[in-house]
């Protein structure tokens, strides 16, 4: 099977600024999948623990929009901007994602590079 890796990022973004829990998020990825976000952070891993990490974002406003995306092989790089706040603030942050996908376009693994001196209030 052939996967569309940049409708799977899009698909993916869409979801980060939209879905109202996590595990619809969480159901982009395999079963095993590992999500270190931001890089050097404790490796999450399991539908459980990617949805309670995307849980955190539903509570807020939030968009993201995609600056370009890089596809080699089964994996992608993409750089994006998300916007995420309470109606009183809102930080802005663009990091660089890495996502590897499975034959079904599945995640399966996600790196995001970023760093807290890269959070700015818009």
């Amino acid at each position: 099977m052939t996967i569309d890796i940049p409708t799977a990022v899009a698909r993916y973004l869409d979801l980060v600024a939209r879905a109202t829990s996590g595990d619809q998020v969480a159901a982009l990825y395999s079963p095993g999948a590992t999500v270190e976000d931001p890089v050097g952070s404790t490796v999450l891993q399991g539908s459980r623990q990617i949805a309670a990490f995307y849980d955190a974002l539903t509570s807020r406003e939030r968009s993201a929009e995609l600056l370009s995306v890089r596809v080699a092989g089964n994996e992608a790089a993409f750089h994006f901007r998300f916007r995420s706040g309470d109606g009183e603030r809102t930080s802005v942050i663009e990091p660089i994602d890495v996502m590897t996908f499975d034959e079904d376009g599945l995640i399966t693994s996600m790196r995001a590079f970023w760093s807290r001196s890269d959070v700015r209030l818009a």
